[in-house]
């Protein structure tokens, strides 16, 4: 989570919001085996391929947005407790 949120805020503020290093590397990849994609976001990639749904960019990048934080949000609140709990042993 952490280097997702490093690499869409920290290196996003050369390469575009939202850029993943890892998600370049996978459109690379296609690009090199001759896949020709017409989406600049990899989120509306996978719905599209797996829904055949061409939802609109501005609500996959909303609910990419949320889902994204709230997991994050989750993972620092359960990384404490554990944390906590470990302490208290």
């Amino acid at each position: 989570m952490s280097l997702t949120a490093f690499s869409w805020f920290v290196l996003g503020i050369w390469y575009g919001w939202g850029y993943c290093f890892c998600t370049q590397w996978h459109w690379d990849v296609r690009r090199k085996l001759g896949y020709v994609d017409h989406s600049n976001s990899y989120i509306q990639f996978l719905a599209l391929k797996l829904t055949g749904i061409d939802f609109p960019i501005q609500l996959v990048d909303d609910v990419t947005l949320i889902v994204f934080i709230t997991c994050f949000a989750l993972s620092i609140w359960l990384n404490i407790k554990d944390f906590r709990a470990e302490r208290q042993k």
